[in-house]
């Protein structure tokens, strides 16, 4: 519940908007709740859907989602503006994407990033307790999914949307090549 200062403040900074937002799609894009924080991000009990809007960025600057968080079939070159931590699931596929900077810290439920121009997993959630899909993802080498297999609770979906990663093999495949050096690798992606 939300208490009658957090009301207030959202309400005066609303009628000022010092921070340039955009309330109509703000009201557009969010199912529950908003808090707007003093320093310009917003926090939401309930959902927020910027999927499908053609944006080339987020247009708000989100500190925590408590449900879900979809910014997907877009143009986005970038996670900026995206939520620390979200309750359930986050979803940035379809996209244009070249790194998950700015992704959110936690996720409590699956995180999707497939269909984007990823070449690594860096700045991947330190937390997904839910699946992680990658899939289709031309550049991503099979060696980035060593950056998460320890972050992700759920399956890893990097071959085949339907096929998950054997979890075990990765950390098996990421233990070898870091007793192998480089060289003596070759070729061989892992």
């Amino acid at each position: 519940m939300k208490s009658l200062e957090s009301i207030y403040n959202s309400i005066l900074v609303e009628n000022q908007n010092p921070y340039n937002i955009d309330f109509d799609l703000l009201k557009e894009c969010i199912d529950g709740d908003y808090t707007i924080n003093d320093d310009g991000s917003i926090d939401v009990d309930g959902d927020v859907d910027l999927s499908c809007k053609k944006l080339t960025k987020i247009p708000f600057k989100f500190r925590n989602v408590s449900v879900y968080f979809t910014c997907s079939n877009n143009q986005l070159t970038s996670l900026e503006g995206a939520p620390n931590t979200v309750g359930g699931s986050f979803s940035c596929h379809n996209n244009q994407l070249t790194s998950l900077e700015c992704a959110p810290n936690t996720v409590g439920g699956n995180f999707y990033c497939h269909n984007n121009q990823l070449t690594s997993l860096e700045c991947a959630p330190n937390t997904v307790d839910g699946n992680f899909y990658c899939h289709n993802i031309l550049n991503l080498p099979y060696s980035e999914l060593f950056k998460i297999v320890d972050k992700v609770d759920g399956d890893i979906f990097y071959s085949s949307v339907t096929t998950p990663e054997d979890k075990d093999k990765i950390r098996i495949d990421r233990d070898v090549k870091n007793v192998l050096k480089d060289d003596e690798l070759g070729d061989l992606d892992i």
